[in-house]
């Protein structure tokens, strides 16, 4: 082996190769809007959604957990008092809302029995039927009629109707005895 050689020629490479850093002279008109969108649009949007996540976080809400005042029924307000009228239609929509998802429940229930009873159905879940019975027959006593559209003087109404009749019914059987 020759002793005389040349390190130049044969260079050992660097340990890191240098990044080169080229910067055109003319900008990119991408990269120039993509900044301008990021500084003018970006940036302001995103500190306000962030500063508002903040006030949030602070001031948790849980919105399933909201109770409602009761308000005065229909028959409590006044003649020309709109608002009453208002929250009164208000508090019997939610109160519907609250009645189906009771029967609901209560069908759900009567199905989870009898999936679980197979044919011992009819003897083990004779407590949810008769709950369900009685709770759809107070469901359509209140709301039942009434259609798609029905409001609370609607059911108003037919609540008077009904206890008319059941006053009239007894009155009837009183006189015969």
């Amino acid at each position: 082996m020759p002793e005389d050689r040349d390190w130049e020629a044969y260079k050992v490479p660097p340990t890191r190769t240098p990044v080169s850093e080229k910067t055109p002279s003319v900008l990119n008109p991408v990269s120039f809007i993509e900044t301008v969108f990021k500084y003018v649009i970006d940036a302001p949007v995103t500190f306000v959604r962030e500063w508002i996540e903040r006030q949030q976080a602070k001031n948790k809400f849980y919105y399933y957990h909201q109770k409602f005042r009761r308000v005065p029924d229909l028959s409590e307000c006044l003649e020309d008092d709109y608002l009453c009228f208002f929250e009164a239609e208000a508090q019997w929509k939610r109160d519907r809302m609250v009645d189906q998802e009771i029967v609901e429940i209560i069908r759900e229930r009567l199905g989870a029995c009898k999936q679980r009873e197979g044919p011992n159905q009819f003897q083990n879940c004779a407590k949810e039927a008769e709950q369900l019975l009685q709770v759809t027959k107070a469901y359509q006593d209140r709301y039942g009629d009434l259609g798609v559209h029905g409001n609370a003087r609607t059911c108003l109404m037919k609540q008077k109707h009904r206890m008319m009749e059941e006053r009239k019914a007894q009155a009837d059987a009183s006189q015969e005895t």
